[in-house]
């Protein structure tokens, strides 16, 4: 179902002091294509545990850029077999090895970061939303982590119209880790994006 930035609101607020299982079990309920998506960065495994608990073959979207490290795809592995994660793979169109002696990774004030980012992000990302359809999107933006995002909220709305779900989004990196100990899940540190080489940096996929 389409929502308009007044039901937005409504809803931010109503769901405000909510449980994140309270949120992505209303969120599920009120969906017919739901997907969520990860980059297997810290603390995915938050969203991916949280939402697989409410509907365990959700389409987990990944589109990996293809310069992950070891860590980050060793991690990776273990959450989708411990998980039993239903992943929906998402790679650019060319190798990494070809691009790097096409380009290698621009930096931010090189005129061709926004190609790479195009086409390492971007465009498989718009070809996972363009083939899956989905009427809600669930994320792991919190707040504190960009600019862009602290305008945000649980609920909002994609430039394409997407109920964007955030079930976590006020909580810290304490709660967080807090939930992991709880529930025995592992963690992962060592990831890097090619795309935004600056941790405050907005990825592109939000924008």
């Amino acid at each position: 179902m389409a929502f308009t930035e007044d039901q937005i609101k409504e809803l931010n607020i109503e769901f405000k002091d909510a449980k994140p299982e309270e949120i992505i079990s209303w969120a599920i309920e009120h969906s017919k294509n739901a997907v969520v998506t990860t980059n297997f960065r810290p603390y995915e495994v938050v969203i991916l545990n949280a939402v697989t608990k409410v509907e365990q073959d959700i389409p987990v979207v990944w589109c990996d850029t293809g310069y992950n490290t070891p860590q980050t795809y060793a991690h990776a592995e273990e959450l989708i077999g411990t998980l039993k994660l239903n992943v929906k793979l998402y790679v650019p169109r060319q190798t990494a090895a070809h691009r790097d002696v096409v380009m290698g990774i621009p930096g931010i004030d090189d005129p061709r970061h926004a190609v790479f980012t195009d086409q390492v992000k971007l465009e498989p990302f718009k070809r996972a939303m363009a083939e899956i359809k989905p009427d809600v999107w669930f994320t792991n933006l919190r707040k504190g982590q960009t600019a862009l995002r602290d305008t945000l909220d649980i609920f909002s709305l994609s430039k394409d119209g997407i109920l964007k779900v955030s079930p976590f989004y006020s909580w810290t990196d304490e709660q967080l880790d807090k939930y992991l100990e709880e529930r025995k899940l592992p963690n992962e540190h060592r990831y890097f994006d090619p795309t935004k080489v600056l941790e405050n940096r907005e990825c592109g996929l939000h924008i």
